[in-house]
């Protein structure tokens, strides 16, 4: 079954509507997101060197874009790094990359992977779902924004804490109730 590029994006706004923005886990997510300010982009690469490739030419890209039409890039690669241990272990190259390119102060790297594990937790640990989403994606950011938005929040940290008891509460039947339709 061939899944197009319309229906990754739409699976992954889905998520951001229902997980991230609907739970409030990403208390920044929402006015970037209602601001149509996020950039989806689908790679259609198989191999962890082309969407090196790819990924270097998407932070050229979201560095020269105008931050009032495009704040963010969510860069969604189905079809390579699917294995979560393979993809955590390229998150290493990525950061070289933002460093080779010397965007290291302008733009970062967040990751989000349907196996997602935080270091010390079990595979099945809910609060893993904080950052799993239906795809493998790297999620380009700006400093900037990323400094705006914690000068904003009193306590950073409490943002994690309080996803923890989010998905917690949430447990997963809650999480499998959020995309039932």
């Amino acid at each position: 079954m061939v899944i197009t590029a319309d229906e990754i994006i739409a699976a992954t706004r889905r998520w951001l509507e229902r997980s991230v923005i609907g739970l409030n886990l990403c208390p920044f997510a929402e006015s970037v997101y209602r601001g149509n300010r996020v950039r989806f982009r689908v790679s259609q690469e198989t191999s962890a060197s082309g969407l090196l490739t790819e990924l270097r030419a998407e932070l050229i890209d979201l560095h020269a874009a105008d931050p009032l039409h495009c704040e963010t890039t969510l860069l969604i690669h189905p079809g390579v790094l699917t294995d979560f241990l393979e993809y955590n272990d390229f998150l290493d190259v990525c950061e070289a990359a933002v460093a080779e390119l010397d965007l290291e102060g302008e733009l970062q790297i967040a990751s989000f992977h349907p196996r997602y594990q935080f270091a010390g937790t079990q595979a099945e640990d809910i609060e893993n779902y904080s950052n799993r989403s239906p795809y493998p994606m790297l999620h380009l950011l700006r400093e900037a924004s990323i400094e705006r938005a914690i000068a904003a929040v009193p306590d950073t940290d409490e943002i994690y804490r309080r996803n923890i008891r989010t998905l917690r509460n949430l447990g997963h039947a809650g999480w499998q109730r959020l995309w039932r339709d």
